[in-house]
């Protein structure tokens, strides 16, 4: 080792100078009884006989770059874990971040169920999930979310879900994260990494500090998820070659850094992945006879780039949004369809809106209108009914008819479907400047809007007819699950238009208990522990080391690097945050070896082993 040549940099990002002490105690950490699954549990993709559960393992600082460690899990019929009925074993390693993700097979239909993990002797909290039926379904409910900005406010839509206990699935309509720059935010929450996330490093630290958020993880134990991405799981205004927030070279190629946010993606979220080397996300899922649920992706598979509102390529006949592969795809799982209920969840809004002739955001299916055109006619063409369109992404709510040629207001005649789009968890609203009379006047389709509140729809499913409940939080300013009800519409089966509904939807929910959660009032703050490793990417690294641990109180550390003989390289002093903290270690002048980092604090020690390439 040349260690005279040897220059390593590290710095601690944290925005210290920010918050004041009480107000460390927003930002995410761990509650060390949870350990080693600091991350909960999650459940994902419910069909009749299967279901993926999920969990992330933080092991201890011994295993080795690469090395495999086996998990333990169990699905059970009761809360209490006493029935099992089904067992195995997964194996995962620094290769996939550590997270564990299993497709239970042989379950019945409709049916609750509860699961653990189990690594070395200790067991992760208990999740639940619900099988989709298989045959005959009277009723399913979702609560359908989108667009959960950690910084903007406290994620109190998935409060609000978890207390109601009356839905069978949360559908996540994309936007889980977001890519940014860290800024202070609600209460001084803020993200890790600091920096706008660009590689899978970034993309895994992004995930790890959102799903230590309580209500994030609590809302995973009770409910599967069904989910999509958006651009904000990789960057704003994506499409398959590039992104608005992307500039080539300066970050990367664009296809390193979509592969990075697609396989951090895949590792943290609850999905079921189509094969072993496929990053297709666009997927069917069936409740009995009821519906059949297709999950667009609008964005990375096949959209291309968008254009102006004035530009002439908005009017080629051949521009898709969709991609070619899917949109037959999704035409011929339409044509074939034999459910009540074909429902569509996918990014940007598809009605259209327009202000004084003119299209307002190109982003949506505004900016290809001929793949819209040619969606509809197929509808309409192939007499398929019951097409009820889900949207996210513009952080408002609307109600819409889908209008088609000859479209009439008043009688709902020439719509293809309806549309409920459903505002953000969290997600700050940009204003449109224009009176909501006005878009409605100028866009006769659009029979309701809400352009301020925040929060997320009750979609109520039965053989007669699809309801969507708008429920808005009180606030997302302070810790609540207070909603009050904004506005419902609902379809009727055999009809493509929304009418007002007089009360809202309801289903008791009361035969599937809830699992147990930890408690409320243990938080990281009040409890005195060592310093714990999260993660520390990449391993083995070419130039950057990013080191992700928790701290249960503000204070010193000091950070020590040693070369595999042992020699120590540098000592550096550092004030921590209380909870999660990272650093970033400038690794590029290291010659290819083996690496110990050591953490210690007044109480702890924590040293990692890392490998030079």
């Amino acid at each position: 080792m040349k260690n005279n040549l040897l220059f390593i940099s590290l710095f601690l990002v944290g925005f210290q100078s920010f918050f004041s002490q009480n107000e460390y105690n927003v930002r995410s950490g761990l509650i060390p009884q949870l350990a080693p699954f600091y991350h909960g549990v999650a459940s994902g993709d419910p069909l009749s006989d299967r279901v993926i559960i999920w969990t992330r393992v933080t092991p201890s600082t011994t295993v080795q770059p690469g090395e495999a460690i086996l998990v333990s899990w169990r699905v059970a019929s009761d809360v209490n874990m006493n029935n099992i009925v089904s067992i195995g074993t997964a194996s995962t390693s620094s290769l996939r971040d550590f997270t564990v993700k299993v497709d239970v097979t042989g379950l019945s239909p409709k049916t609750c169920y509860y699961y653990d993990f189990t690594y070395e002797g200790t067991n992760s909290l208990v999740g639940r999930m619900k099988t989709a039926p298989s045959t005959n379904a009277d009723s399913v409910r979702f609560a359908v979310v989108s667009c959960s900005d950690y910084e903007n406010g406290y994620f109190n839509s998935y409060a609000s879900i978890v207390e109601r206990n009356d839905i069978d699935a949360v559908l996540h309509l994309g936007d889980y994260i977001y890519e940014y720059v860290a800024a202070p935010g609600v209460d001084g929450r803020i993200v890790e990494p600091a920096n706008e996330i660009v590689t899978l490093t970034d993309y895994r630290t992004r995930y790890s500090h959102y799903r230590l958020d309580k209500d994030l993880r609590n809302v995973h134990q009770q409910y599967a998820f069904i989910s999509v991405w958006d651009d904000h799981e990789t960057a704003n205004n994506s499409w398959m070659n590039g992104a608005e927030n992307h500039t080539e070279g300066a970050e990367g190629s664009w296809s390193a850094r979509k592969s990075s946010g697609k396989q951090a993606y895949f590792e943290w979220m609850p999905v079921r992945e189509q094969s072993e080397d496929s990053t297709r996300l666009y997927r069917k899922i069936t409740y009995g006879n009821l519906i059949n649920l297709y999950m667009l992706d609008t964005r990375l598979e096949g959209r291309e780039e968008q254009v102006g509102a004035t530009d002439p390529e908005t009017s080629n006949p051949n521009r898709t949004i969709l991609g070619n592969e899917q949109y037959n795809w999704l035409a011929t799982e339409l044509e074939n369809s034999t459910a009540q209920w074909n429902i569509l969840g996918q990014q940007v809004m598809m009605a259209p809106l327009t202000a004084f002739g003119a299209v307002l955001n190109t982003d949506q299916w505004d900016g290809y209108p001929a793949e819209r055109t040619k969606l509809y006619n197929h509808i309409l063409d192939n007499n398929i009914e019951n097409i009820v369109v889900l949207t996210g992404d513009i952080h408002t709510s609307w109600a819409n008819d889908l209008p088609h040629t000859g479209y009439n207001s008043s009688t709902g005649a020439g719509s293809a479907g309806v549309e409920y789009v459903i505002t953000s968890v969290t997600s700050s609203s940009s204003p449109l400047g224009i009176p909501t009379a006005l878009i409605t006047a100028a866009n006769p389709h659009i029979k309701w809007s809400d352009l301020t509140k925040k929060g997320y729809l009750v979609l109520d499913i039965n053989q007669q007819r699809v309801q969507g409940d708008y429920w808005f939080c009180n606030s997302i300013t302070t810790p609540s699950t207070n909603v009050s009800l904004g506005n419902k519409f609902h379809v009727n089966s055999g009809e493509r238009f929304l009418n007002s509904s007089s009360t809202e939807s309801s289903r008791n929910h009361s035969n599937c208990n809830l699992a147990p959660m930890i408690d409320p009032t243990i938080s990281v703050s009040n409890i005195d522990n060592s310093l714990i490793w999260v993660g520390a990417y990449p391993n083995p690294f070419e130039k950057e080391i990013t080191v992700q641990y928790n701290a249960s109180k503000q204070g010193k550390i000091t950070v020590k690097v040693f070369n595999q003989d042992g020699k120590l390289l540098q000592t550096k002093n550092y004030q921590t945050q209380n909870g999660l903290n990272y650093l970033k270690i400038d690794g590029e002048n290291l010659n290819a070896g083996i690496y110990q980092i050591q953490i210690t604090d007044d109480k702890s020690n924590k040293l990692v082993r890392m490998v030079k390439l």
